[in-house]
């Protein structure tokens, strides 16, 4: 299995097979995140940026794929497949959600959600919650239904500008992939420092947000789906390729042990972007090397559901926990849980893959119609909802 998983053409194999424990890992990621939005999992936010590597991986290989295979990129075809995989949730959560807060929620949650809510139909939400100084560990208490929205807004900026990018390096000829690896090295390396050099140890908000500083962990998943980084992987581990994985493995999972968001200062001064190193070398060689003991555990089937749910379960759960109060005891945390499932698992087959897999009213002019069609109705419900006014303060008692 080493030598086989080590030559190239098994490499080019492995990148088009459809990888079960991927599906995993967006599982293990997914419930992460849950758990430390519920408090029970200090570390658990770096499932986030689990999420953004696969994601460099992922889209990077189908980036790669099509132009091996056509010779180019269609850009409008790429953003066209985004956008019917993407936004259905997206609409389905910014509307339900919105509504639900101003019908019976207090006239705070009310105005910060009207207030979000334009920005992330403009995938621009984390930069908004950046210049309105809101702290990201400070505030998971239940001022914002949107704000975890912000690393969606990340991901979206990158599929906007990466595949341009790539289009660029390909149309230059000769081994093109090997000028994407360098490029995104290159920008990740440089994506490093900023972070180094922004970072406020009292409040990383602003390093732990940013595109700009977190578009490390994006590239180097880009980095790995490239066939040279590929294959000199593949050839450093060799027959060994089951202990390297394993290892890696543990050094992640000790990482969401000990990390501990502000108080873990460390991780915004190189921890984060080795975080995503590893999980890019666990990424690749997992890709390649699906017969591994702990490929086959994240492969089962109950990790795998819940990495197919994964995006709806992260547009629902946050809403969710904090209009049901998830932090404050079993019972709600548990019905939370719970309730984020069961809108996410209704959202995936109702919403996402049937918009996804059999509207065909979604592709071609029709498609781009619908798409300016929603757009401009989801714009028209933050302008139409009554903002509530702002606390009246009376003057006599000041002074």
């Amino acid at each position: 299995m080493a030598e086989l998983q080590s030559s190239p053409r098994a490499a080019g194999v492995a990148r088009r097979a459809h990888v079960p424990a991927l599906d995993g890992m967006r599982g293990v990621a997914v419930l992460g995140v849950l758990l430390f939005h519920a408090g029970l999992l200090p570390g658990g936010f770096l499932g986030v940026d689990l999420f953004f590597t696969l994601s460099g991986y992922l889209i990077t290989a189908l980036l790669l794929r099509e132009v091996e295979r056509t010779g180019t990129l269609s850009l409008v075809s790429f953003w066209g497949r985004r956008i019917r995989r993407l936004l259905p949730a997206l609409v389905t959560v910014l509307v339900t959600v919105a509504l639900v807060v101003w019908t019976i929620a207090p006239d705070d949650l009310v105005r910060t959600t009207l207030s979000d809510g334009p920005w992330v139909q403009a995938n621009l939400v984390n930069w908004h919650l950046l210049a309105e100084s809101a702290s990201y560990w400070d505030r998971f208490g239940g001022g914002r239904v949107f704000e975890h929205l912000w690393s969606i807004a990340v991901e979206e900026q990158f599929y906007l500008l990466w595949p341009v990018l790539v289009l660029v390096l390909a149309g230059r000829g000769g081994r093109f992939e090997r000028r994407v690896a360098v490029v995104a090295s290159g920008v990740a390396v440089a994506s490093l420092v900023l972070m180094v050099l922004l970072v406020d140890p009292a409040d990383p908000t602003r390093v732990y947000t940013g595109t700009d500083t977190r578009a490390f962990s994006l590239l180097l998943g880009a980095l790995v789906a490239t066939r040279p980084v590929r294959e000199a992987l593949l050839r450093a581990v060799g027959r060994s390729i089951g202990a390297v994985v394993a290892l890696i493995a543990a050094c992640l999972a000790v990482t969401w042990a000990l990390a501990d968001g502000v108080d873990s200062v460390w991780l915004f001064t190189g921890g984060l972007f080795a975080h995503s190193l590893c999980a890019a070398l666990l990424i690749g060689l997992t890709a390649h090397a699906p017969a591994t003991f702990l490929a086959h555990g994240l492969a089962c089937r109950p990790l795998r559901w819940f990495g197919e749910i994964s995006y709806s379960l992260y547009l629902w759960h946050w809403p969710v926990f904090v209009l049901l109060g998830a932090a404050q005891g079993w019972v709600r945390t548990s019905g939370a849980f719970t309730a984020s499932i069961v809108l996410a698992a209704a959202s995936k087959y109702l919403v996402e893959d049937p918009v996804r897999f059999r509207a065909t009213w979604a592709h071609g002019r029709t498609g781009v119609v619908v798409f300016v069609l929603v757009m401009a109705g989801l714009a028209l419900l933050w302008v139409l909802l009554p903002v509530p006014a702002p606390p009246a303060i009376d003057l006599t008692k000041l002074g």
